[in-house]
């Protein structure tokens, strides 16, 4: 170095070790500098305060060095002749001296300070004399002897300090940094008294530092660079400070907390505890650093230091008198205990760096301890934002306990105060209790330090505790609100996300009650973590209703929880689906456009949902969405979506190692309905997952059905079972292909286990029918074409397709693979089960069964706009549906009351009392079924001759439907005899009284059995009406008809289903040809378009296809006659009597006739002899009454009669008629004679003189002439066979009748008798041997 003066400066050029330090000078002024040579002004010149600190410090190092150059020695003469000779204020100001002294406490052997000191002693003021001698008796250990004593007292001494708080405020901040430092040497070495003083003065000086700055920061920076920088301790050369602050702070707030008078400066204190306890953290590090410096190989941790005894004690004390300050002020809401709380979890946060944790465990305890339990919420703040900041310590994870046994201290008092928290009534403090845990985990998660599989399964361990803690308190975590849920809802799935299996099969193991809970946890985490589209209904992807749904949803990604869910699961980033059309490089949304990258719309999405909350334009999370860019939603969407994948995923996880675990039967659970397995099931499949979820669901719902099969399949897990048939169903009516096909998929793996496990599928038919009822409500079956008619939709085409595919043996393996199951998932035989029961027959029914379900709920809905004005058509589809869904009791009977009360509004009283007769049968046989009735299998029977449809297919499934909300429990005698009786009452109204005595000797055996005899009375009472109105319908010389009959075809496309068929319509007894035409008419023109028109057929013949008209769409209506069960349909007799020939109680008809008449020559009408006649006979599906107005002709055949066999047909039905009047008793009176009024009717049409034309016509026609040399003689013969019967019982009844008469119809029997003389002798002319006969 070398020092020379050049004009009015002097230059010192600096050796190269020392240029480092022309850094750091004061802040506000800077020397010029050319390299190496810095200027110092002369003594003329108004030298400033900065280039004296500055050239100080360049002494002070120089002469450390203990060097005797004599440019060392130069420069320390030249800077103190100028100082000593300065003339000015800033020269003469204390603040260079005492800068000087600063230097002198250190131990310096130059002889050149013995010169200089005298002679800078003599020329200082007396005033600045007095405070020199009493800084110099305090450096103790120099080498040479500044100034003797001569009694200068410490009072004197501190009146000196204290005036340093008069100096300016500019000549404070250029010299803090020496002033602090002398105040430290003070409080760290001298007596009590000095110790206090230099405290106060520095308290002072600290706290104008930061008053008077023009910094506003809660931490002035020109104290932070001064304890971060600036201040070394004294390089070691003397004892650290901490023990002396600490001491001399701690007796400050001791003599506060008895009470004594201490000042504002105490307040001050705390205002600035933060600057005294980082004095005393520095102070403690710089110690330790240099206790290990030497002592510990390179590359090594320094161990932590253990405090003394003495020093801890009194930190302890200082400790406790500051948590008493800011227990105390934080009750009186003032923001300095705040502070000073920070301040205080900042410093037991840097002492775990520096001394041993176990110390600081016990400063935590302190605090603790004072805010133990729920406090007032500003205090339990404080405790939460002490917990935040020492638990945010980078050795946080590998913290010991404050015991051995003890893991880790401070994770567990955190969790039992977070939790202590989260049941605290303010609400702010619940959100931060979870925030502050949501964030300690992703810090953990992306700690590099613990990448490492034991690294995260020892953290998870450390924090395993909090879901115990949560299980045995659930309704801390239910009164949360759902943003705080779902914090700790991450924080336990990142928990048991790392758990291994020993643990979590140790909480499992505790009981059954908390192992359900568990999982109730499990489910929270589903729910809070579903993710719902805006157009969801309840079948995502599947049905085009509901485009916006109404109900609020629950924002998903708030400024509160999205850094958390964003870090968690790092998978859920990466599982984004790439949508079509996007480049193989990156997604569609990362190509940076205009529109993106404005101002207005940030291309990141974190950056536009923080502008758009900042902007409070997300005040909903609908707004939210609808602020963002198109491509930025998209990214949310996908966002949401695979973060709630990734939640059920893990949630899946964890079922398939509880259902391994529960194989094994090693841990707690209720083995006899295994409800975790299913409640976590059930919550799968309500809720909507995307394809990820789905491709991993089914493979382990395969493998849970293999291993718990049997008791998921119990009558105990029926509303499991039930639930998940439903939503399997609701699957396979998805568009994607890939969830649709493993619906299926999941369909043949309960059918498979079905088989294996109930030998048969007659109940799980029973369960997918209830589904498919209910899954019908909730899926669109039909939609609009173009034209206002409805089709069948896109819903119920994929869910028929799903079906099919159920039964599909040639697709099965190639599906089974494709789903990630094995190809021989449906044929491997479980466990201990020695034979393949599986059966593509029994699949093919079950799936049948289904469709046809399905087919009739479509019809049905189909026929919706028709369905008022076409009662035939809505009578055919309930009735479709009740046999549609017959395995099902409780369904079965909804639909039959249905068709029960259409049949009544149509005033079809028949058919309503067979749908009644119908639900009384289904609960008869389900009482028969189980025993629990009055009735047997007889009485069924005996139901099933009024109504066939009471079958006993029925019977066999009515036990099999016991299904929650579902089964034949609720099917009671009661019930029964209920519908019994309205079966009665409207058979009543349709005059069928035989069925009406039959129903009632059904009921007669039930109030037997009860002995209610008011009840028998009246049942007898009206069984004896009953009989007597038979009686009166036998006994009527008009024959009964308690309906009228009529064929009707269909032909023509714009029928549908019902082109090219025939039925049978049942109608009332006073509906006439006319009147069935025009109702039809009136049905059907609705339906014709405009290139389409009705015609009605006129006649019964047969109808021809190539006859038709393109356009044109025609209606055959045939009135028609029922055929009697024991009826000759090849009888040539005329049928004009033959319902009067009948028993009443034959009223149940499958067969009708018509007959045609024609002719050979084309033409309809003819002579006698050449008119032919056709017979048809159709046969009915089902007889009548049925429950349903018109039933299918199965089957038709016809019959030609000839011209002569229709003569002879004519003759005999006259003959028999006459004959049964003639044979049948009169059963009102118990004699054997026939009725006059019938037998006189019959006679008068046969042999009176004005209807003899009728015979006398067949043998003009076939005796006579050409037409008899035409008959076969086996024919003529026939003929006058019958002619002669006809006359010889016509004989017999006129005699017959002779007997009968009376006075007043004696001229009657004249007309009869000359009648029957003038057709003998006409007819002798043909038969000769016809006089000889009679």
């Amino acid at each position: 170095m070398t020092v020379m003066f050049v004009g009015s400066h002097w230059r010192i050029s600096l050796d190269a070790s020392f240029q480092k330090w022309a850094h750091t000078s004061a802040v506000g002024a800077r020397a010029a500098c050319y390299h190496d040579e810095i200027k110092l002004p002369s003594c003329h010149v108004d030298t400033t305060p900065t280039s004296v600190y500055f050239f100080m410090l360049i002494c002070k190092q120089n002469l450390k060095l203990e060097a005797s150059s004599d440019g060392y020695a130069a420069l320390f003469i030249v800077t103190c002749s100028t100082l000593l000779s300065g003339k000015t204020h800033k020269i003469q100001s204390s603040f260079p001296r005492l800068f000087f002294l600063d230097m002198l406490r250190s131990e310096i052997t130059l002889p050149i300070m013995k010169e200089l000191v005298p002679h800078y002693l003599q020329d200082m003021g007396r005033d600045l004399g007095t405070i020199l001698d009493v800084l110099n008796s305090l450096f103790g250990t120099m080498s040479i002897a500044i100034l003797e004593w001569n009694g200068y007292a410490d009072i004197t001494f501190t009146l000196a300090i204290n005036s340093l708080k008069n100096v300016d405020s500019t000549a404070l901040l250029q010299f803090l940094h020496p002033i602090l430092n002398m105040l430290l040497h003070l409080i760290g070495n001298g007596g009590e008294t000095l110790q206090v003083a230099a405290f106060r003065a520095m308290v002072n000086i600290v706290t104008r530092v930061q008053q008077e700055s023009v910094d506003d920061a809660e931490r002035n920076h020109f104290l932070v660079n001064y304890v971060d920088y600036a201040f070394d301790d004294f390089g070691g050369r003397q004892p650290p400070v901490y023990p002396g602050l600490s001491t001399v702070w701690g007796s400050l707030a001791r003599s506060k907390a008895k009470g004594y008078r201490v000042g504002p400066v105490y307040d001050d204190v705390l205002a600035m505890a933060w600057f005294f306890l980082e004095l005393i953290v520095k102070s403690m590090a710089l110690e330790k650093t240099r206790l290990f410096y030497h002592s510990i190989p390179i590359g090594e941790d320094i161990p932590p230091m253990q405090l003394k005894d003495g020093v801890f004690r009194c930190i302890m004390q200082l400790y406790d008198c500051l948590l008493t300050e800011v227990h105390e002020r934080c009750k009186k809401g003032l923001s300095l205990a705040k502070r000073l709380n920070s301040s205080l979890a900042f410093f037991c946060y840097d002492l775990l760096s520096i001394v041993e944790p176990r110390q600081v465990f016990e400063l935590v305890s302190l605090y603790l301890d004072k805010f133990s339990g729920v406090c007032q919420s500003v205090l339990h703040e404080c405790k939460l934002t002490f917990l935040q900041i020492i638990c945010d310590h980078d050795l946080f994870v590998e913290m010991p306990g404050r015991d051995p046994s003890d893991r880790n201290y401070l994770s567990s008092v955190l969790i039992q105060e977070l939790f202590l928290t989260w049941d605290h009534e303010d609400l702010s403090l619940r959100a931060k209790a979870a925030r502050i845990l949501v964030v300690l985990l992703c810090k953990h998660e992306f700690d590099v330090r613990y990448q490492k599989p034991e690294d995260k399964l020892y953290i998870a361990q450390l924090y395993f505790p909090l879901i115990g803690q949560i299980l045995d308190e659930m309704p801390v975590f239910y009164n949360l609100n759902s943003v705080e849920k779902r914090e700790v809802a991450i924080v336990i799935l990142q928990i048991v996300r790392n758990l291994d299996d020993g643990s979590l099969v140790k909480a499992w193991q505790q009981s059954i009650a908390r192992t359900r809970l568990f999982f109730k946890l499990m489910e929270e985490c589903l729910l809070l973590f579903e993710h719902k589209k805006p157009a969801d209904g309840m079948l995502l992807g599947s049905s085009s209703r509901n485009p916006v749904g109404e109900a609020p949803a629950s924002p998903k990604y708030s400024d509160r929880l999205s850094p958390a869910i964003n870090s968690y699961l790092s998978e859920a980033s990466r599982q984004e689906v790439r949508p079509q059309g996007t480049p193989d490089n990156g997604y569609l949304w990362q190509r940076v456009n205009s529109q993106l990258s404005s101002p207005s719309q940030p291309y990141s999405l974190r950056e536009a949902l923080a502008q758009a909350q900042s902007s409070r334009i997300g005040a909903s999370a609908q707004a939210l969405r609808e602020s963002l860019h198109p491509l930025l939603r998209q990214k949310l969407e996908l966002w949401e979506e695979n973060l709630s994948a990734s939640v059920s995923l893990q949630v899946l996880e964890m079922t398939e190692k509880f259902s391994m675990m529960a194989a094994s039967h090693s841990i707690a659970t209720d083995y006899g309905k295994l409800d975790c397995i299913t409640a976590v099931f059930m919550s799968f499949l309500s809720r909507n997952q995307p394809l990820t979820f789905w491709k991993a669901f089914f493979p382990i719902f395969n493998c849970v059905f293999d291993l718990h099969g049997a008791t998921l399949m119990a009558r105990e897990n029926d509303r499991f079972l039930k639930q998940v048939t439903f939503h399997l169903l609701r699957l396979a009516v998805f568009r994607n292909e890939n969830i649709r096909k493993r619906a299926v998929v999941g369909l043949q793996i309960l059918v498979r286990s079905s088989f294996y496990f109930f030998m048969q599928t007659a109940r799980l038919r029973v369960m997918l029918i209830i589904t498919l009822s209910e899954l019908m409500s909730d899926v669109q079956v039909t939609q609009m074409r173009s034209d206002g008619s409805l089709e069948e939709s896109g819903e119920a085409r994929r869910l028929r397709k799903s079906l099919d595919e159920v039964k599909d043996e040639t697709k099965s393996a190639s599906l089974l693979y494709e789903c990630g199951l094995p190809e021989t998932t449906l044929l491997t035989i479980p466990d201990k089960m020695t034979e393949n029961r599986w059966s593509w027959s029994e699949v093919t029914y079950l799936s049948n069964s289904l469709l046809l379900a399905l087919d009739a709920s479509l019809e049905h809905a189909l026929l919706a706009p028709v369905m008022s004005m076409d009662r035939y058509a809505a009578a055919e589809s309930f009735y479709k549906l009740a046999m549609a869904f017959a395995p099902v009791p409780d369904l079965h009977i909804m639909w039959l009351l249905h068709l029960c009360d259409a049949h009544q509004e149509m005033q079809s009283w028949a058919e309503a009392a067979q749908c009644a007769v119908a639900v009384a049968g289904v609960v008869m046989q389900a009482l028969v079924a189980r025993n629990d009735g009055v009735w047997s299998k007889d009485h069924v029977a005996a139901l099933r001759k009024i109504c066939p449809m009471v079958s006993s297919e029925i019977s066999s499934e009515a036990s099999a439907a016991e299904v929650e909300g579902y089964g034949a429990s609720k099917l009671t005698v009661d019930s029964a005899v209920k519908y019994l009786q309205l079966a009665n009452k409207l058979f009543l109204q349709a005059e069928l009284f035989h069925f009406c005595a039959s129903i009632l000797e059904l009921v007669i055996p039930v109030y037997k059995s009860r002995r209610a005899y008011g009840q028998l009375a009246k049942c007898h009472t009206l069984l004896t009406n009953i009989y007597e109105s038979i009686v009166g319908q036998e006994s009527s010389p008009i024959p009964f008809t308690d309906a009228t009959y009529y064929r009707v075809g269909f032909y023509g496309d714009r029928f549908g289903k019902l082109d090219k068929k025939e039925y049978v319509y049942r109608e009332p007894r006073d509906i006439r040809l006319g009147d069935i035409m025009e109702k039809l008419s009136h049905i059907y023109e609705s339906r014709m378009d405009g290139n389409h028109t009705l015609h009605i057929i006129p006649d019964s013949r047969q109808v021809k296809s190539e006859e038709l008209q393109p356009g044109v769409c025609y209606l055959q209506i045939t009135a028609v006659d029922p055929v009697m069960e024991d009826e000759d349909l090849g009888s040539r007799r005329e049928r004009i009597f033959s319902l009067s020939t009948g028993s009443v109680r034959a009223r149940v008809f499958d067969r009708f006739l018509f007959d045609t008449p024609f002719t050979k020559n084309g033409k309809t009408q003819g002579g006698l002899e050449d008119q032919w006649k056709r017979r048809t006979v159709l046969q009915t599906e089902g007889s009548f009454p049925a429950l349903v107005n018109r039933l299918l002709v199965t089957k038709s055949e016809s019959l030609e009669f000839s011209p002569v066999e229709n003569a002879i047909g004519m003759i005999e039905t006259r003959t028999a008629a006459l004959r049964n009047e003639l044979e049948e008793p009169r059963s009102s009176e118990g004699d054997q004679l026939p009725r006059l009024q019938s037998l006189q009717r019959i006679l008068q049409g046969s042999v009176a003189v004005q209807v003899n034309s009728g015979v006398l016509s067949v043998c003009t026609a076939f005796l006579s002439g050409e037409p008899a040399t035409r008959l076969r003689s086996q024919e003529l013969q026939q003929l006058i066979a019958a002619l002669l019967e006809f006359m010889a019982v016509c004989k017999r009844a006129i005699r017959v009748h002779f007997r009968l008469i009376g006075e007043e119809d004696q001229d009657f029997h004249t007309q009869l008798v000359n009648g029957f003389q003038s057709l003998t002798a006409e007819l002798s002319h043909y038969i000769p041997a016809i006089l000889s006969e009679l």
